[in-house]
């Protein structure tokens, strides 16, 4: 239970938010179309594609499709992935003109230069093994894990980044290890592999810089949120210090820590630990400055500014169900967030005008009708409906009634604490006292 004077502020703010009259006037971000080149712009490496390829997969816009698919196109010529630059050009499919076509010199160049460079891999590794030089062949087996990751073989790649595990002779060995088996396992989408090497890379706390706890952090809280564990998710998110800043940017941005830790506190913290560990945490508010609406929806919920904050929430949806890691999570973590909205609303009061709290919320009576007997449904608000005169009737417990009954309890502790007090003392004037024999 929250403080009174707590419950009388939210009381007036959620009066207030009923009010149209009474609302804050500030500007609404709007539902703008996402930002292709400033999004990709964001990311490094192979995330930066894979992130292009799943807008234009998802989107829905024939115009942003090729301009994503170009985008990585440039980006994959870059680099040496024949295989993923085939299939790029299957998908762009002749709509972008020849300068975007096939380009087999450049797809023979890059092949023939893997396999002189893979031969050259082989021979050094066998030499290596020859002379058992442990460092020397940790370095081979990880020459191979980035030559197989930068052809695309993300399997092997793993394989080869793992097998350097036997030849770590320092804990620095140990977490480097560690952080390119992570990054592999998230472009696999094998996150359990990603939780176990982030708790193993922990284990060499000596050896752990700022930055790379950040990494490490980051890592986790992608693999809390694929199995929608928000709350761990959110706590490691907010965890993440400022060291981070671009230098992870193969896997996430600032911006999407943000946007992912804030999207799951404000799903699965409670009042207290929203103010706690996100309003009034220093370093997580540097991430939430890169993302205004975040910072802003977080700031509304909070005060309990419902319409304004799921404002937000639906102006960016369009946008989050195009983020790679976060899809899948948007309609659960929205209904969480709106849930709670509804619970906290009611909260304070006793009775609740139905009208007054479907305009808070920007919706129709019947709509909040609905949402609300699923709530008290599932015991998550106590209170009945008046359908007919629209009003909500809160079920507080009896408070007389429970005060009465924990004052009897009380008197009835002290009255046997009493009693075994004044048979003890009895017991020691009487001299009824049972000693320990002692062993000679």
């Amino acid at each position: 239970m929250e403080p009174d004077e707590d419950l009388g502020q939210i009381a007036d703010e959620i009066y207030a938010n009923g009010d149209e009259n009474s609302q804050r006037h500030q500007p609404i971000i709007s539902g703008e179309q996402l930002d292709i080149e400033l999004y990709a712009a964001l990311y490094s490496g192979r995330t930066k594609i894979m992130r292009l390829l799943f807008i234009a997969d998802r989107c829905g816009n024939a115009s942003m499709q090729l301009e994503a698919l170009r985008m990585a196109y440039d980006e994959i010529k870059k680099g040496e992935n024949t295989q993923l630059f085939r299939e790029v050009l299957q998908k762009i499919d002749g709509r972008l003109g020849p300068n975007y076509g096939p380009d087999p010199a450049w797809s023979d160049a890059v092949d023939r230069r893997a396999e002189l460079r893979k031969e050259k891999l082989e021979n050094e590794l066998n030499a290596y093994r020859t002379n058992l030089i442990k460092e020397s062949i940790r370095m081979g087996y990880n020459d191979f894990g980035d030559f197989y990751y930068a052809h695309g073989q993300l399997g092997e790649a793993f394989k080869n980044y793992v097998r350097t595990r036997d030849y770590c002779t320092t804990a620095k060995h140990i977490i480097h290890m560690c952080l390119n088996a992570i990054l592999v396992s998230i472009e696999m989408g094998q996150f359990t592999h990603v939780a176990s090497y982030v708790s193993k890379a922990e284990q060499s706390q000596d050896a752990l810089e700022s930055l790379t706890v950040a990494k490490l952090r980051c890592a986790a809280g992608l693999a809390n949120l694929e199995a929608k564990k928000y709350k761990l998710a959110a706590r490691k998110f907010l965890e993440v210090g400022p060291e981070l800043g671009n230098n992870y940017t193969e896997v996430i941005a600032p911006q999407d820590v943000a946007t992912y830790g804030g999207l799951c506190a404000l799903a699965s913290f409670d009042r207290a630990e929203l103010k706690s560990k996100v309003i009034d945490n220093i370093n997580f508010r540097n991430f939430l400055e890169l993302v205004p609406e975040i910072r802003e929806l977080i700031h509304d919920f909070y005060t309990s500014h419902y319409a304004s904050c799921l404002e937000y929430l639906g102006n960016l949806k369009a946008n989050l169900l195009l983020d790679i890691h976060l899809h899948d999570h948007v309609e659960t973590l929205y209904d969480q967030i709106r849930n709670k909205a509804l619970i906290q609303y009611t909260h304070p009061f006793v009775s609740v005008d139905l009208n007054m709290m479907a305009n808070a919320f920007k919706t129709s009576v019947a709509g909040l009708e609905k949402e609300l007997e699923a709530l008290i449904t599932d015991n998550q608000i106590q209170a009945r409906i008046d359908s007919h005169n629209k009003i909500l009737y809160a079920r507080h417990a009896d408070q007389r009634n429970a005060t009465f009954q924990k004052v009897l309890q009380t008197g009835r502790e002290f009255d046997r604490d009493v009693r075994s007090m004044l048979l003890r003392a009895n017991l020691l004037k009487h001299e009824h006292i049972l000693r320990a024999s002692r062993k000679h």
